[in-house]
C-alpha cells in the first residue's frame, strides 16, 4: 500500500473513530436531558397545583372559585389572559393601582408570585354572566355597539371583546365595575400600564360611558 493510501485509510479511521464516540456520547446524554425535562415538568405541575389552592384559599372569597362572583365592584377573572393580569398585580403591588385590599395582599408578593397567580388565573375559562330578568335593552345596545365601533374598542379587544395578552376580556364583565375603570380612566385616577384607555377615552363624552358599560356588559358575542 503506498503512502497516501495509508494516510487516507488513517484519515478515515480516525473519523470513523470520532463519529463513534460522539455518538456514544450523545447517546449518554439522552437520558439526562430526559430526566431533567421530566424534573422541569413535574416542578411546574407543583407550582401549578400550589398556586391553584392558594388562588382557592386567598382569591376566592371575594372573587369566585371559577373567577366570577356577585359580589359588587369585584372585577370577573374568568377568562382574562395571564399577561394582563400579571400587569394588574404589578401594578398592585407598586401602589400605581388603588385599592386597599388589592395592594394589601399584592405587596408581599415576588415576582414568581406574580407570574404563578397570572398563570393559573389565565387558565380560568370565561364564565356568562347569569341570565338577566329580562332582555337588554335593544336601543341601549345598539348605540353602545355604535360607539364601541366609533371610539375603536374593538380595535383591541377584539369584535368579540374577549381581548387577548395585554388586553382584558370586557364582553360579560360586571357593570358596575367597568363603569368605574371607564370613569377612573376619563377622569385619570385610574392609571395604566400604558396611556391607550386614558387617550381613548379623552374623546368619548362622560355620558356615553354608562350606555358604553351598559353595552359591554350585556355583549353575549351573538
Amino acid at each position: 500500500m503506498r503512502a497516501w493510501q495509508r494516510s487516507a485509510t488513517l484519515a478515515i479511521l480516525l473519523m470513523a473513530t470520532s463519529w463513534a464516540l460522539a455518538q456514544a456520547q450523545a447517546q449518554t446524554k439522552k437520558p439526562a436531558a430526559r430526566a431533567s425535562a421530566a424534573s422541569a415538568a413535574a416542578t411546574g405541575a407543583a407550582a401549578a397545583a400550589d398556586y391553584a389552592e392558594r388562588f382557592r384559599t386567598v382569591c376566592a372569597a371575594c372573587h369566585g372559585a371559577n373567577g366570577r362572583s356577585d359580589m359588587a365592584g369585584v372585577p370577573v377573572l374568568a377568562g382574562q389572559p395571564s399577561l394582563y393580569t400579571i400587569t394588574q398585580l404589578f401594578l398592585f403591588r407598586e401602589g400605581r393601582r388603588n385599592n386597599d385590599a388589592m395592594i394589601a395582599l399584592a405587596k408581599p408578593m415576588k415576582d414568581a408570585d406574580l407570574r404563578g397567580f397570572s398563570d393559573f388565573i389565565g387558565t380560568l375559562p370565561p364564565v356568562p354572566a347569569p341570565a338577566p330578568g329580562a332582555p337588554p335593552d335593544a336601543d341601549r345596545m345598539s348605540k353602545g355597539q355604535a360607539l364601541a365601533q366609533q371610539h375603536k374598542c374593538v380595535f383591541c379587544h377584539g369584535t368579540d371583546l374577549a381581548g387577548g395578552q395585554g388586553v382584558p376580556r370586557i364582553g360579560g364583565q360586571k357593570e358596575d365595575y367597568v363603569r368605574a375603570t371607564l370613569q377612573g380612566f376619563k377622569s385619570g385616577d385610574r392609571p395604566g400600564y400604558t396611556r391607550a384607555m386614558t387617550e381613548a377615552l379623552s374623546q368619548v363624552p362622560v355620558q356615553d360611558l354608562d350606555v358604553l358599560a351598559y353595552y359591554v356588559a350585556n355583549f353575549t358575542g351573538k
